[in-house]
């Protein structure tokens, strides 16, 4: 079997982090680092395109089961069903609680399955309005959403769960399921950081030139905006509770069809479905990217060198989950990509500590939602974007939001890692 040398594999990581840095699309940033890594690593350029090829080509499944994921994000954001249920939230919990309903709206909506940059964009406005009433800063609003997403990401049926959970063939449910009680904590954390963001008088005040308007339309109500991704979530749990399997590709779409139908939409289900799609477009290419990465990297003697590091370091195996969601989500500045390359690159290495599927899946998915907003990636400009917020700003914000993630990743390992419990 052709194997690429130790030293390739890191050329390829380290070419692939350095273009992504200097700007250039993540995917072809992968691409160019598995390219020169292969040839580098002592393959030829024919076997080197092979391993890409056939590393692309295993992720098939989960790209598909993306696109089925854009019927249902394409149906929650373009009837407005999404605005509706962050809308409800923050009325429900009221202006005394302000910021714990901005971080309720983003962290439900992200936990629903839409995307940590959409949600930032939806709930954007109403959080405006409210800095608005309340003299909260532009960074005590940010803060909110994104440690509101960081939360809700873990235990949500998005790109990276689907991939984590194609990998390790465990049940979407199940990786959805294990990354509740780190989302917990991440939701009590950004909320103690949120007030300590504002309490320290941290970031620039919203102005009323600045300031998002909610659009003001005929939206649907709160029944008919949450029932399909509910229907969702019970249709992919009926194989860890009764057995019966029903796989994403089939379960999304059946909750965005329900939400075009009970928002009154459903002769506009095919254009919600090509907008989701349209959104998807970014991701599917990145993962292509990341596949061809982990072919190169998948084949090479570098998980033989970690597993001789950790036998060196004295480290438990399990710490090595945590640490490769960390790494590769700082490296892609993608919690995506970071799953996908920690899983398909590192995942059997992982498993041969003795770690448990689920436990490896929560762990490199807790670890690559800490370090995924660094500025080479989308989510750092577009949420920054959604408040007007300067680059300035954000980037001060950054250790705080990273807290969010790391509290995440620290609870993740202690339960699923070091006290070791499996489901």
């Amino acid at each position: 079997m052709v194997s690429v040398s130790t030293i390739g594999a890191l050329i390829a990581l380290v070419i692939a982090i350095a273009v992504i840095v200097m700007g250039a699309p993540p995917a072809y940033g992968m691409i160019l680092g598995a390219l020169i890594g292969g040839i580098v690593g002592g393959i030829s350029a024919k076997e080197t395109v092979t391993l890409m090829f056939n590393g692309a080509g295993g992720m098939s499944p989960t790209l598909l089961r993306i696109m089925a994921a854009g019927v249902l994000a394409g149906s929650l954001i373009n009837s407005g069903a999404a605005d509706v249920i962050a809308e409800n939230i923050v009325e429900k919990l009221g202006e005394a609680n302000s910021l714990v309903a901005i971080i309720a709206s983003i962290f439900i909506l992200t936990a629903i399955g839409v995307f940590a940059d959409v949600a930032c964009l939806t709930v954007a406005p109403i959080a405006m309005v409210i800095a608005q009433k309340t003299k909260y800063s532009k960074s005590v609003i940010m803060m909110a959403m994104c440690g509101g997403t960081h939360a809700g990401n873990v235990m949500s049926p998005n790109p990276q769960a689907i991939a984590l959970s194609d990998y390790f063939q465990i049940p979407l449910t199940t990786v959805m399921l294990g990354g509740i009680i780190p989302a917990i904590f991440g939701f009590i954390t950004t909320i103690f950081i949120t007030k300590l963001v504002h309490k320290i008088g941290m970031g620039s005040e919203v102005c009323l030139a600045e300031e998002s308007s909610i659009e003001e339309r005929c939206k649907p109500n709160l029944f008919s905006s949450i029932t399909g991704p509910i229907v969702s979530i019970i249709l992919l749990a009926l194989r860890p509770l009764i057995g019966l399997e029903i796989d994403p590709l089939i379960a999304l779409p059946i909750g965005g069809l329900i939400t075009c139908i009970l928002c009154a939409d459903i002769k506009k289900f095919v254009t919600f479905s090509t907008k989701g799609l349209n959104m998807m477009s970014g991701v599917i290419l990145l993962l292509l990217g990341t596949g061809a990465l982990s072919g190169i990297i998948a084949n090479s003697g570098l998980k033989d060198s970690l597993i001789n590091l950790v036998d060196i370091l004295g480290l438990s195996g399990y710490l090595l989950a945590p640490i490769t969601g960390l790494t590769m989500g700082a490296a892609t500045a993608s919690a995506t990509a970071g799953s996908t390359v920690g899983s398909q690159v590192f995942g059997e290495t992982i498993l041969s500590f003795g770690v448990k599927p689920l436990q490896a899946a929560v762990m490199i998915h807790a670890g690559s939602n800490t370090l995924d907003g660094l500025p080479h990636g989308s989510f750092f400009h577009t949420s920054a974007g959604s408040v007007s917020m300067n680059i300035k700003e954000k980037l001060k914000l950054l250790p705080f939001e990273f807290s969010v993630g790391l509290i995440m990743t620290i609870v993740s390992t202690i339960i699923y890692g070091l006290i070791g419990i499996n489901f």
